[in-house]
């Protein structure tokens, strides 16, 4: 066994000072959590030292392991990990910890922090990220090289994630797809915020996940021998496995160990003095290395070159492959030129359609030509039109382009972001608009990391129907509109799809999420009307005024159609409108000043704005001399058209609502 080359009592110096280093920056902080820190320190030393495949001074080689601090709170153990083992995280910003601009905030940030692999804080959700992650490690090395994409993903978590519905999602899917190259240890310390555990959880842990197809070991927190044992037995088994350690909060704390004291603030200057003399350390010294364990730790980074210089020998002999668009994509050079043209064009003989359906055309055009592309639906697929043809499902044990998410949107959109973090995958994820709200919390953080998953959400407002109010969105596109980063695309036909899917798949560093039509819309002619690629600024005019401009009408989605109606009729009136198509709300205040007033003239404050959703929001267009036709309440049930028109999205309307504004105005 491996665990006989420990060097314990080394081992132990290393573990203490792990311990110490976190506790200190929670100190001085006066913020933070130094508990759990102190009970991971020995499982945190065994992965960085012992088994985590890493290169500290290039911390996003592909080819290396994962280390996910699910329970983010414990981020201080991190910095100390990562600080200890070489990467660019000094002594000073262990000691700025949770304060402004540095590195060290108080929850991991991806892109902030040189070595987390993704943002945590949210319980569970970086249990969930994790079977992402898992999912794409396993697509690379089966789709695309088996030696080089051979990788793990490990995982500390704690009693928090586990009984957050997130985790229960994805487990039960990794444990379906056998995902046998996740390691997760958990902490069970018996310990929440509120006191013992057993208030709230009694749970028997190891049954559930044994339920759901993981190996499940138990190891004593402190034995480092028994858990470097289950690491290594861990990785050699087929299925997802979870390690459970008994460990306990604050360890080493002569005081507070195994009390809900040293969960989420300081431990305090004299329980801290305590603990230093209870270690062997000296009470007065803060921040201390001792130098035999600088130099244990440090011997990472040389692991670490010798392993990426292996790696990236594999990576260039593959000179033939690395010429293709998958291996463009896999070194990080974005999409190859040339996939737009495969984008299908729509005339008006194609129509009407829903956009949903449009959305799946344009997925089926564009797949053969990019590889990378994956994703699926939340048992949604025939409804979402996101199954691609003649490609194989992922499934236990194999790898596939087309995902069974199961009736989990929580973990859908949690494992979307860990196949974004995956090198060069483009992941996508559907379900009906009005689940966005089950999504909502991995939506938020992929916006906030930078993240480029897909999400394709279908029955988009009442127009869908018979369903009824529980399914149908009123405040679901106002929700996703109010996420920073986020870019809401409501496409109002089906060349307005494909200029959708267009712009969602060129952004690399933004989510989009698009939101499609059940039922059937026209198919504008663009022979007469605004070319579709101004999709791509958010909003264009999509029919121009003849004369003097007198009001102007605003909508997205299925109720363009409506108001291009109305504008004929208002014509004839020789009432002079403009209609303008503003699907994406976030690309269009991207746009400059001139091109915004260009499109909504500033003279022309007779403004209609029309959408089958809340209002919230649509004042910004319509200003106060302005008027929106939107929903004010929840939808009902009834066939699409008997619901657009007791709501008032009639053509009827829209002409009484624009004549009323003209005579205000």
């Amino acid at each position: 066994m491996i665990s006989e080359q420990i060097d314990l009592s080394l081992a132990k110096e290393a573990v203490d000072t792990i311990r110490l280093l976190a506790a200190d920056a929670v100190e001085q902080a006066q913020s933070g959590h130094p508990g759990t820190p102190m009970e991971a320190a020995p499982i945190a030393y065994l992965l960085y030292s012992r088994h985590l495949r890493h290169a500290p001074q290039q911390p996003d080689w592909p080819g290396r392991d994962r280390f996910i601090l699910s329970c983010g709170h414990a981020s201080a153990l991190l910095y100390s990990l990562l600080h200890l083992t070489g990467y660019d995280l000094s002594l000073e910003e262990i000691k700025a910890f949770r304060q402004f601009d540095s590195r060290t905030p108080g929850h991991p940030e991806f892109g902030h922090t040189p070595g987390v692999e993704t943002t945590t804080g949210p319980l569970g959700q970086g249990f969930a990220v994790g079977v992402g992650m898992a999912m794409g490690a396993r697509f690379l090395k089966e789709q695309v090289d088996q030696e080089l994409f051979d990788y793990r993903i490990y995982s500390l978590c704690s009693d928090g994630d586990l009984m957050e519905g997130v985790a229960a999602e994805a487990a039960s899917l990794a444990g379906h797809l056998r995902l046998g190259n996740l390691v997760y240890l958990y902490l069970d310390n018996h310990i929440t915020i509120e006191g013992d555990t057993a208030l709230a959880f009694s749970e028997e842990t190891a049954t559930r996940f044994l339920a759901y197809g993981w190996q499940v070991l138990r190891v004593e927190g402190e034995n480092l021998e028994e858990i470097d044992g289950a690491i290594a037995c861990a990785k050699e088994d087929p299925r997802p496995s979870l390690i459970i350690a008994r460990t306990h909060i604050g360890q080493g704390a002569p005081n507070k160990q195994d009390s809900s004291a040293a969960h989420g603030a300081p431990l305090g200057r004299e329980e801290l003095r305590l603990t230093k003399q209870a270690l062997g350390r000296n009470p007065e010294q803060s921040f201390e290395v001792p130098k035999q364990v600088s130099e244990h730790m440090f011997a990472a980074v040389e692991r670490g070159e010798s392993l990426v210089r292996e790696w990236q020998q594999k990576f260039e002999s593959r000179q033939d492959d690395a010429r293709s668009a998958t291996w463009h994509q896999l070194a990080g050079k974005g999409l190859s030129d040339g996939w737009q043209q495969y984008l299908p064009v729509f005339d008006t003989d194609s129509g009407p359609m829903a956009t949903r359906k449009a959305s799946g055309l344009v997925l089926n055009a564009l797949a053969p030509h990019l590889p990378l592309l994956l994703g699926g639906s939340a048992d949604l697929a025939p409804s979402n039109n996101t199954a691609l043809q003649n490609e194989t499902a992922f499934r236990p044990g194999a790898s596939g382009r087309n995902i069974h998410f199961g009736v989990r949107e929580h973990a859908m959109g949690a494992i979307l972001n860990g196949l974004a973090h995956t090198p060069g995958l483009i992941p996508y994820g559907g379900t009906f608009l009005i689940f966005s709200d089950y999504m909502r919390p991995p939506i938020r953080l992929a916006a906030m990391m930078g993240l480029a998953p897909i999400y394709v959400f279908t029955h988009d407002s009442i127009g869908l129907g018979e369903d009824g109010p529980t399914h149908q969105p009123v405040e679901q596109l106002a929700a996703l509109r109010a996420i920073p980063e986020l870019r809401v695309i409501r496409p109002a036909d089906a060349n307005e799809t494909a200029m959708a899917w267009r712009v969602a798949l060129a952004e690399r560093q933004r989510p989009t999420a698009l939101a499609l039509s059940r039922q059937n819309l026209p198919v504008v002619d663009r022979k007469t009307h605004g070319a579709a690629e101004g999709v791509a600024r958010g909003g264009y005019v999509l029919a121009a005024e003849e004369g003097l401009l007198q009001a102007l009408l605003i909508a997205s989605g299925s109720e363009v159609s409506l108001v291009l109606a109305a504008r004929e009729i208002l014509q004839q009136q020789g009432i002079a409108t403009r209609v303008v198509s503003l699907p994406c709300w976030e690309l269009f205040d991207e746009q400059s000043q001139d091109y915004r007033h260009e499109v909504l003239p500033p003279t022309c404050p007779a403004r209609l704005a029309v959408e089958a959703a809340a209002a919230f929001g649509w004042e910004r267009y319509v200003g106060d001399r302005g008027d929106i036709l939107a929903m004010d309440g929840f939808g009902a049930s009834a066939p699409a058209d008997q619901l657009m028109e007791y709501f008032g999205f009639t053509v009827d309307q829209v002409i009484a609502r624009v004549r009323q504004l003209i005579e205000k105005n």
